[in-house]
C-alpha cells in the first residue's frame, strides 16, 4: 500500500495549493490513501465542514487534527458524522467525534487511521500510549488491516520518538505534527514501523510556524496582547511524508519525506 500525508495545513493559501497539486502528487505515487493534517486550515486555527468538504473533493481520503480541532464550533456537530474526520483519540470518553477509523482503498486493502495527542507541554488528555495500545490489540497487520497509520500531534520529540518504538513493528508507519517544521529523521525502525519526528506543515515558511511574523514576534518580546495571529502570505511549501508498506506483513517498506514548492529546497523522493 501507498500512502501520502500531508502535514499541518495553515490557512486559505496553503489549501488551495494543496487541492490544486493533490491529483498530480497523487498520480505521480500511485498512492492508494491520501491522509491530511487540518487543524489549522480555517485561517491559521481549526477547521470547518466545508473545508473538509473541499479536501473529500480534491481527493482526501481522511482528515487528521489536534489541539486546534474545536477552535470552530460548527465542526463539533459535523464531526460525529464524517467518520473521516478524527480527533485524537485520547479524548476523554464521550467527546464528540473518533479517534480511528478504517478505509478501503480502491484495491479492497483496508488501512487503519490513528490520530493521538501527546501530553508533554500539551492540554493533559488520557494516557496516548494506553489509548493506542488498546486499539493494536483489536487490529492486527495481515489479518484485521492492511496497514496502520498514526499521527502523533505532539509538541515534544521525546514523546513522538518514544510512541514511534512504543508500535514498532505493531503499525506501518507512525509521524508527528504540531511543530510545523520537518525533521531529517525518517527512518524505519528495526522491527518495521516507519518514522518521522515531525512531517512540517504545508504553509508559508517565511514565518513564525506559518504565521506572520511581526505579530508572532511581537507576543515574545512585549509580553503585551496584540493583534490576532493570521496565516503569513507568501509561496506555500507542502511537506509531508510518503511510504509503502508490504502487502502481506503491513510493515513500512520505504519511506521519505517530501517538499514542493515554496521557500524551502524542494525534494520530491522517487516514484519508482
Amino acid at each position: 500500500m501507498r500512502v501520502l500525508f500531508f502535514g499541518d495545513v495553515v490557512g486559505r493559501a496553503a489549501r488551495d495549493e494543496l487541492i490544486a497539486r493533490l491529483p498530480d502528487l497523487r498520480a505521480r505515487y500511485t498512492a492508494d490513501v491520501v491522509i491530511v493534517n487540518a487543524e489549522n486550515a480555517a485561517h491559521g486555527f481549526g477547521l470547518t465542514p466545508q473545508i473538509c468538504d473541499d479536501f473529500h473533493k480534491a481527493g482526501v481520503d481522511c482528515i487528521t487534527t489536534g489541539n486546534h480541532v474545536w477552535d470552530r464550533r460548527e465542526i463539533i456537530s459535523y464531526i460525529d458524522k464524517n467518520h473521516r474526520v478524527l480527533r485524537p483519540l485520547n479524548y476523554p470518553e464521550g467527546t464528540p467525534g473518533r479517534g480511528m477509523c478504517v478505509l478501503e482503498t480502491e484495491k479492497n486493502a483496508k488501512i487503519l487511521v490513528m490520530n493521538v495527542m501527546a501530553r508533554l507541554f500539551m492540554d493533559a488528555l488520557d494516557d496516548p500510549f494506553a489509548a493506542v495500545d488498546a486499539v493494536l490489540s483489536r487490529y492486527k497487520m495481515g489479518h484485521d488491516v492492511a496497514a496502520i497509520f498514526i499521527d502523533f500531534h505532539g509538541e515534544a520529540s521525546s514523546e513522538k520518538m518514544a510512541m514511534g518504538h512504543f508500535c514498532d513493528g505493531r503499525a506501518s508507519f507512525v509521524v508527528g505534527t504540531h511543530t510545523h517544521v520537518p525533521t531529517a529523521d525518517t527512518q524505519i525502525f528495526s522491527g518495521g514501523t516507519g518514522y518521522q519526528s515531525d512531517a512540517g506543515m504545508c504553509g508559508c515558511y517565511d514565518s513564525v510556524i506559518g504565521m506572520e511574523a511581526s505579530a508572532a514576534v511581537n507576543k515574545f518580546t512585549r509580553k503585551m496582547p496584540g493583534e490576532r495571529l493570521s496565516p503569513a502570505e507568501g509561496p506555500v511549501t507542502l511537506c509531508g511524508v510518503f511510504f509503502e508498506t508490504d502487502d502481506k506483513t503491513g510493515l513500512c517498506q520505504r519511506a521519505a519525506p517530501f517538499r514542493v514548492g515554496g521557500s524551502l529546497a524542494e525534494f520530491l523522493p522517487d516514484a519508482a
